[in-house]
Order: structure tokens, then sequence, then C-alpha cells
């Protein structure tokens, strides 16, 4: 027996030895799948193998005995997946021999198994050459896996680009527009930078033509002390002017920058396709479109314009400082490769650490997000100590990962600071020796200090921008991962333009997948304008998916869906989505008026209009009964109304943009008896004339449907109409008669009497 160690590592001991015994001595294990579900989708152990030669099995099902299938032509393993279930099924060319099944959690094993059972029966049938023999390979991109690898490297792979100052760059596309204003600020800073630099310059005859020649013996020029101490006043009046004026313009550019910035994100937002939202957390999207576009606009304001100063600034006084004495200039210029050097060790570090900082941050807003719109929740079960400990925990998290970061910051800026002082400290010795040797004069080493000085402070003001940089850079970083996600419902290339919609829809072959979750397979149904169809089946039969199919909140992996003829991936989304009408399970208010919400697919709408949509929906009433009516304010996600309240306005919004196509998504099975009966008539109004697809949980809501399209496991099974589908006693019968028993089960709640008045 020549089993390879690491494949049979991968079988449990409790089958471990009676699989390894069963294998022929050059028969080679390879592949593994561990069942955790039985036929009947109970829990429980089993055990798939593909060797070399062999196809195996052991479950509860065959009482611990071993089962195999030797690999040859005509034996076909097939695999499918719905619900969270995981299917494999072997069949010969006559019938199916065994099936298995399991949970998702195995799948990866699962389509190993399947492509080594393939490739291993197509070799030994000669159909291929067997290159990979015994190796395990990927399904998808037929990459060679090691055999403990669970999944396959290339594919499983995060594309996670680290942040990159050159991201910055990137903001170039929201400053073109303000190139203009941008060059001003630009021609402003070098002119302040210039006159800042006037000063110390006038040092240098002050020092040699006045003072020290006063001190020698020499009378004050009046008029010349007069002149230079104007040239003084006059250079810092002329920095302080246009050091204003750049700041200024500079802050303008800034500020619309960070908020075209903002618009250009939200607005890319708001045309990602729902898969997208389904991977984020709220908390995190509005900590990137808030606080990381803040601090972009903050860096270009502040901290790019002192940047650009100080390369000016550092430039300029290095010509000067060369034009005065380049022996001496050299000398300053000492401390740079060692700041140089550190720069380059820190930036990496800082970068990483700030793009970690964001993130962590963003932990703190997503428990703020989750538990604010759900106090009720947090309140009704109690959990006020357990979100306030989430708090703390992200809160800690976020401070342990600034501490790290700030350790690395805290040795880096003193330790430019300290290089600075080193090197003026070498400027004055070097400038004295210099002095007492004649060869500069003491004005001269009196204005290459004042140089030599704002060379150093501009320094290490450049040094420390290294911080803010980092920031900004890992913000960009963040905002623009959204700005380059692709939607997965894309416009059209080539738009096709829907005119005159009637509300015919067809579906053809149509198949979904949530990853590797297979929900939808091979469905085809056809709808006929102004026809209700009801989508009934049991909870993840994949009704709710099929309509956010047909809404175009996703596109189909397989097949495709048809309006009036017309491939909807073909029409522009906004377009068609028009011509749709949505009443949700639990309806979304926003926070504003009732007129507002019941216009929000119509804000033009006149309130005529939102008058008569609201009394098609039965909502006058209770409206008129509010404080102000129509200009009642609605709290947060409707808080103020009751859930019949907020179903009732959900209506009559859909009903104001007289949709062609109305989908009802459990529309009604949220609510009471009583209210279900209004909601029932405003419903009557709305489907009046439109093409419907109705989910209920409530069969019985369903009995005004055209058509009753049963779905069991992402298939229709069944299609009909109320009487007939009863009469085959089929899917539809068995839900009937179950809805039926849990009624007649449901105890009945009568009023407790209310007892006499004793007689006095």
């Amino acid at each position: 027996m020549t089993a390879r160690p690491l494949a049979a590592d991968l079988v449990p001991m409790p089958w471990r030895s009676g699989l390894l015994s069963s294998l022929a001595e050059d028969e080679t294990l390879l592949a593994v799948l561990l069942l955790d579900l039985d036929a009947e989708l109970r829990f429980g152990s089993g055990i798939v193998a593909v060797t070399s030669a062999r196809l195996f099995a052991c479950t509860a099902e065959t009482g611990g005995d071993w089962k195999q299938w030797t690999l040859q032509s005509g034996l076909r393993l097939s695999h499918y997946d719905h619900g969270g279930v995981g299917t494999l099924e072997l069949h010969d060319s006559e019938r199916r021999l065994a099936l298995w099944r399991y949970t998702l959690e195995q799948n990866a094993q699962a389509l190993r198994v399947v492509d080594a059972f393939d490739r291993r029966r197509d070799v030994l049938a000669g159909l291929v050459e067997d290159h990979t023999a015994g190796e395990h390979v990927c399904p998808d991109c037929r990459a060679v896996l090691e055999p403990d690898q669970e999944e396959c490297p290339i594919c499983a792979r995060e594309f996670e680009t680290p942040p990159t100052t050159w991201t910055l760059f990137r903001l170039w596309r929201f400053a073109r527009p303000y190139r203009g204003m941008l060059l001003a600020g630009f021609l402003l800073t070098l002119a302040s930078t210039a006159a800042t630099l006037v000063a110390p310059y006038l040092t240098m005859p002050i020092m040699d033509d006045i003072l020290i020649p006063y001190q020698n013996g020499a009378p004050i020029n009046a008029g010349l002390v007069s002149m230079f101490l104007g040239g003084l006043l006059l250079s810092a009046l002329v920095a302080w002017g246009l050091g204003w004026a750049k700041t200024y313009i500079l802050a303008l550019v800034s500020e619309r920058i960070g908020s075209d910035l903002r618009t250009a994100t939200y607005d890319h937002l708001l045309q990602l396709s729902l898969e997208y939202f389904g991977g984020k957390r709220t908390g995190d999207l509005m900590a990137r479109i808030g606080s990381e576009s803040d601090r972009i606009c903050v860096f270009l304001s502040l901290h790019l314009l002192d940047f650009a100063t100080d390369v000016l600034m550092i430039a300029m006084t290095a010509v000067i400082l060369f034009s005065i004495n380049p022996t001496l200039a050299l000398v300053t210029l000492v401390p740079l490769p060692f700041i140089a050097w550190l720069i380059h060790r820190v930036r990496d570090r800082l970068r990483t650490g700030f793009e970690k900082t964001g993130r962590v941050w963003s932990e703190v807003t997503n428990v703020l997000a989750d538990t604010i719109p759900g106090i009720r929740v947090v309140k009704a079960f109690a959990q006020e100590s357990r979100e306030s400990q989430r708090f703390r925990d992200a809160n800690l998290h976020n401070l342990m990962v600034n501490d790290r970061l700030n350790k690395v910051w805290s040795v880096f800026s003193p330790t430019v600071s300290l290089m600075t002082e080193i090197g003026l400290l070498v400027v004055w010795g070097f400038g004295i020796w210099l002095v007492a040797h004649d060869s500069i004069t003491v004005g001269v080493l009196t204005a290459f200090i004042a140089y030599i000085s704002r060379f150093y402070s501009r320094l290490d003001s450049m040094s420390r921008i290294v911080s803010v940089t980092q920031k900004a850079a890992a913000g960009a970083k963040r905002i623009f991962d959204i700005l380059d996600h692709v939607s997965s419902v894309p416009e059209p290339v080539r738009p096709v333009h829907l005119a005159g919609v009637t509300g015919r829809l067809e579906l053809r072959e149509v198949a979904f997948r949530y990853g590797s979750r297979s929900v939808i397979r091979g469905l085809n149904l056809a709808v006929n304008p102004g026809e209700m169809i009801g989508l009934v089946g049991h909870s993840g039969s994949g009704k709710s998916t099929l309509v956010n199919l047909m809404c175009r909140f996703y596109d189909v992996t397989g097949g495709a869906i048809l309006a009036d003829g017309v491939d909807i991936r073909s029409v522009p989304v906004a377009e068609y989505r028009a011509n749709i009408g949505l009443v949700l399970q639990e309806p979304f208010l926003f926070f504003g008026t009732i007129a507002e919400n019941i216009a929000y697919g119509r804000p033009g709408a006149s309130r005529a209009e939102i008058v008569a949509a609201a009394r098609a929906a039965h909502a006058h009433e209770f409206i008129l009964r509010l404080p102000q009516g129509y200009d009642s304010l609605v709290g947060e996600r409707g808080q103020g109304l009751s859930g019949g309240e907020r179903q009732r306005i959900s209506i009559a919004r859909a009903l104001l943009i007289d949709p062609r196509i109305l989908i009802l998504d459990e529309a009604t099975s949220s609510v009471d008896t009583e209210t279900e009966k209004e909601i029932q008539k405003a419903l009557d109004n709305l489907v009046r004339g439109r093409t419907t697809i109705a989910i209920a949980h409530r069969l019985s809501t369903l009995r005004k449907a055209d058509r009753l399209v049963v779905m069991d496991r992402g298939r229709i099974v069944e299609i009909g109409q109320h009487e007939e589908l009863i009469e085959r006693r089929g899917a539809y019968f068995r839900l009937y008669e179950a809805q039926a028993r849990q009624v007649d089960e449901e105890p009945v709640i009568r009023p407790l009497p209310i007892p006499e008045k004793e007689p006095s």
C-alpha cells in the first residue's frame, strides 16, 4: 500500500484504517469529502473518497460498511447545491446508484472530489493523458494544489493592494477643474516664500555696514537704518498679504475637491448593486465618505500647502546659502542623508498603519450604526451592557492600533528634530572657525544662521508632513476602493429603450448563484400583461431571489429575463425600474413628511395627486388624524407609525408612479387580520390593470391570482389556479394543508368576562 500520507491524513481516524486497508498496493488516494448530513438532511457523518481506481463511500445508512465503485466509462458523479445544502449523485447509464448530502462548508472538498473523479475516470478510459497523476487541481483555474489545501490560493486570493502615496496623484481628476486656481495658488506660494526670504538677507548689511562699524566708533547712518528697517517691514507686509491670498485660494480649492470627492463617491455608491452592500458594513461606508474625505480635504487645504511652502523654502534657501558661501552651505547638508534614510524606513510602516487605523475606526462606527437604529431591539432584550462591551472592545482595539502607530511616530519626529539641532550646531562651529580665520564676516554668519534656522525648521516640518501624507494616502485608497468597484448590474453598452411598456415578462432558463451557492436553476415562466402571478413555496425556495432578479437588483448568472421581448440587461437600469412598483414586507420610510414619502418616486407630484394615491391606498383617513396631516413628520424609518400605516403609505408610494409591473413581497405578512383587510383593499386598487408578481405568506391572500407558481429548491414544480392545484394534491396541496392545520391548532383567544358590579 503506497497511499500518499498527506491525503491519508485528511481521513479521520474512525474511517482511516478501513479505507486504507481496502486500497490495492498501487492505488493512490486522491480526494476526500467529509459528509456532515445524511440523505434525510439530518446532521450526521460520512465520507466519500476518490482513489486512482475506485470511488469509496461509508455513511450511517450503510451501517458503517464501505461501498465501492470502479471508475469506468459511463459512470458519472454530478454535483449541485441549493439553499445551503450540496448534493453528490452517482449515476451509471441506467439509474442513480448513490446520493450524498453535505453543507456548503464542505463545498471545496466536494468540488475536488468531483474533479478528481472525472479526471481519473477519463484517464482510465483513455480519453485524456494523465499529466497530473495523483495531484489535486483547482476545478476552476486548474492550478495544481497540495493534498492538504482546502481552497485554491489563486482563486481565493484577495487582491488587496496596499496603500501607496501615489494614490494621492489620482486626486488630480477632481483637481483638474480648478487648475487655474491651483496655478494662482502656486504662484502666490512662490511669491510669499520669496518675500519671507528677504528679511534674513537684509541682516547682512545691517550687521556689517551699521552695527559692527558702530562698535568700532563709526556713527550710525540714520537714513541707511531707515531704509533697511523699511525693507524689513515691507517684506513682512508683502509676505503677509501673499500668504493670506494663497491660503484662502487653496482652501477654497481643497474644499471643492473634497466636496466633489464625496459627491462622486456617494453617486458611485448608489450605482452599485445590492450584492456590494450585502458584503459591507454601514458604519464602514459612512466612515469612508465622511471622515476619510475630511482627512483628504484637511491635507489638501493645510498640509499640502505647508509641504509646497517647505519645498520652495528649502530650495530657495539652498540657492541663497550656496550664493553666500558654498563651503558653509555644504556643511548644512550633513544631516540630510540621515533624515532621508529615516523617512524611507518609517514611511511604509506609517502608511500601512494609518490604513489599518481607518479600518479599525470603521469598526467603532459599525457598532454605532448597528445599535442606534436597532436601539428598540437592544432595550427589548436588555442587551445594553453587551452592546456597551462591544463598543469598549472596538474602542480598545482602535486605541491599541493607534498606540502601536504612535510608538513609531514618537521615535521618528524627535529623531529628526535632534538631527536638525546637530546640523545647526555643526554650522555654528564651522562658521565661528571661518570667522576666526577671516573667511567670512560676522554679518554673513548671522545671515547664514538665520537662513539655516529656517532651512532646518522647514526640513523638520517637512519630515512631520510624512505622517499626514500617509494618513491622506490611506484615506484616498479606501475611497478609491469604492470608486474602482464595478457594479455587477452594469449599464448596457448599446442601450435599448422601451416605449409603451405592456408588462409582459418572460423568464428563459434563468439561473442564479449567491457566490458558490446555487439558488435558482433552469427556471422558465411567461407572464402576460395585466396578469397576477402568485409565488408560493417554502422559505428558501427562491421566491424573493426571483423577485430581485425581475427588479434587476441582481443579474442572472444563466438564461435571460425579457420585458416585452427585450432582455432587461440591454435596457438602462433606471429606465427599466421606472416601470416597476415595489411593496416590501417591511416598508422603509425616510425622515420627512408623509407627503414627501408618498411622492418619493415622483418628487414633482402635486398635492392633489398625492392625496388621490393616499385615498386609493386607504391611507387618507389616518393621515388626516395626524397633527399636521400630510405635513406631519415621519420619524426615522417611520417609527411614529404603526406597521399597517407604514405599509399603506408604501402602497400609496407605489400607486403614485403608476407602474406597469408591480412586485408585492409579503406585503401583508407582518400585520394583524384587521389591518390586513385594510391593506388588501388598498392592494386591490393597486393591482388593477397591472402585471403583478405577488409573494404571500398566507396562501388565502393569493386566491385572486390568475395563476399560482409553486417553487421548491429554485425550480418551478407546479403552475395553476388555486382549485386546480388543490385537485392535483401535489406540492401546493401540501403547503395549503400544512397552513390550514396550523390555523386549526392555534388557540382561540377570547376576551375575559367583565365582572358584574356588586350590589352596594
